[in-house]
């Protein structure tokens, strides 16, 4: 049996189609009431976008229905189908937790408003029934005021039971003005003990060198090994991973075919840079996890020995995995009849009876 890391999944983005529509029917008719009927609503939240800038506005969509009464609902059924669909033993859940209360509140009520949001998402995830490790990475927000990006960073390490690390999201062409603003979040992340990722090469616009110190993980940067080669050894020696989701790319109009990515994982293995993948917004793009890895190696992007090593490093590089190996070699241990004690006889283990 396999069992899966996953290290880069958006709240906003991790609501399948039909889950998304029924909450719509059931609570928001003004919402589905825009389409003729299902499969028009999945066609239009589903479809590849131009650039990553209109892409983004799908999250808007989602985040204004995520409240404080409906995300458990939504939490709920993301790790019900991500332990059964996709094998998942860890997963890391990202988003911005300003982006999730009441829009009517002042700018102070709101930042207040975050703690709460911290504390349903974390009780919603844990799920007896279905159990898989979670944590959440808080995101500050490209579009959001410094105050608010502050506060995240100060809320993030509030709450250690909860969340893991931070992250900067919100299109990596709009970070330029504002890079020395995050590099200093980002050290204030790093002196409350935090972990960190970002957004960052994942487009053209995305080269901003500055903030790659400061990151353990880096969030897609595809364009290192596309355009930026010579910064592979740099990001070798740091021990940064790249979160690579196949999908998004062709989703939001950076690459054109898979196969494109076929240079950016023979680049990081070569210069021994790890990559984790990932899916980054499973339901936006109706994707689960093992079928990006089964895309990959159709496509011959990968085989069967890059893949193993890919999902070896999700687990190397996760933020909160208790354990100091993946699942699968645990099973393995747990699973193995000692012959010491043990003697296989038609097919059945039978202990052997020891004499006293």
């Amino acid at each position: 049996m396999s069992l899966y890391a996953e290290l880069h999944r958006h709240l906003g983005g991790s609501v399948v189609p039909r889950v998304l529509w029924r909450y719509f029917e059931r609570n928001r008719p003004d919402l589905s009431g825009q389409f003729a009927d299902y499969p028009a609503f999945e066609q239009f939240y589903t479809r590849p976008r131009n650039t990553l800038a209109e892409y983004l506005e799908l999250h808007t969509l989602v985040e204004s229905v995520q409240t404080y009464e409906a995300l458990p609902y939504f939490i709920y059924r993301l790790i019900r189908g991500a332990y059964i669909f996709e094998n998942l033993a860890y997963l890391e859940l990202r988003y911005t937790p300003y982006l999730r209360t009441p829009e009517h509140l002042t700018q102070n009520q709101r930042i207040e408003a975050m703690a709460e949001i911290v504390e349903i998402v974390g009780r919603a995830s844990q799920q007896p029934e279905y159990p898989i490790v979670t944590k959440q990475i808080l995101c500050m927000h490209s579009r959001l005021p410094h105050e608010v990006n502050q506060a995240i960073v100060e809320l993030a390490g509030q709450y250690p039971e909860y969340v893991c690390a931070v992250d900067v999201a919100g299109g990596d062409a709009k970070y330029g003005d504002r890079i020395d603003e995050f590099t200093q979040l980002y050290q204030r992340a790093q002196d409350l003990g935090l972990k960190t990722t970002g957004h960052l090469y994942e487009t053209v616009d995305g080269d901003h060198p500055k903030l790659l110190p400061y990151l353990m993980r880096i969030g897609h940067g595809i364009q290192i090994p596309l355009r930026h080669p010579e910064l592979l050894p740099e990001v070798a020696a740091r021990g940064q991973c790249l979160e690579v989701c196949p999908t998004t790319y062709l989703k939001t109009g950076t690459l054109e075919e898979i196969s494109q990515l076929k240079v950016v994982f023979d680049r990081c293995f070569e210069a021994g840079v790890d990559i984790a993948i990932c899916t980054d917004n499973a339901g936006l793009h109706n994707v689960r996890l093992p079928f990006e890895y089964e895309n990959l190696l159709t496509h011959d992007v990968i085989g069967f020995e890059e893949l193993q090593a890919c999902q070896e490093a999700a687990f190397r590089h996760a933020f909160a995995w208790p354990h100091s190996q993946p699942p699968t070699t645990l099973l393995t241990d747990m699973l193995q009849v000692s012959p010491h004690n043990h003697s296989i006889n038609n097919g059945i283990s039978q202990e052997v009876l020891m004499p006293s």
